[in-house]
């Protein structure tokens, strides 16, 4: 059974985060120039939140808020939800689903390890899922069938 850990160990960019007085626009250049949908809000070295694409929209844009002017402590999403490098990837997809969230920090011992997202989670089933039918595929018709 897949876990998070095997999505990190694919990593080879350092997880993506921002202070907490950090402004929104600020945010908001980080994740463009990364193509990423959210960043881990730390203070010193430690996670307080989540700010992704969902809160620009709906606590910044929405509330005709000035991004230059709008810190990220202020409209960021927190308590944060997160797993360990263990948690195997059926439970974390189902803490997405249950939360409404698309991207899980993964954690050890207080330590930020790096972030999933549910597009991770998809990709990582839909490789295993195509392994599988390749599997089938050879054993019944024979290999080189394809």
């Amino acid at each position: 059974m897949p876990t998070a850990k095997d999505i990190l160990d694919k990593r080879t960019e350092p997880v993506a985060t921002i202070s907490e007085d950090a402004t929104v626009m600020d945010a908001a250049r980080i994740m463009s120039d990364r193509h990423i949908g959210s960043l881990v809000v730390m203070r010193e070295d430690r996670v307080i939140g989540i700010f992704s694409e969902r809160d620009v929209l709906n606590r910044v844009v929405a509330k005709h808020k000035d991004p230059s002017a709008t810190i990220v402590k202020d409209v960021m999403s927190s308590p944060v939800a997160c797993c360990k490098p263990g948690s195997k990837l059926a439970e974390c997809r189902s803490v997405m689903t249950e939360k409404r969230i698309r991207h899980l920090p993964v954690m050890e011992e207080g330590v930020l390890l790096g972030m999933i997202s549910s597009g991770d989670i998809m990709a990582l089933e839909h490789r295993e899922q195509q392994q599988t039918i390749e599997y089938m595929q050879d054993y019944m018709h024979g290999p080189g069938s394809r």
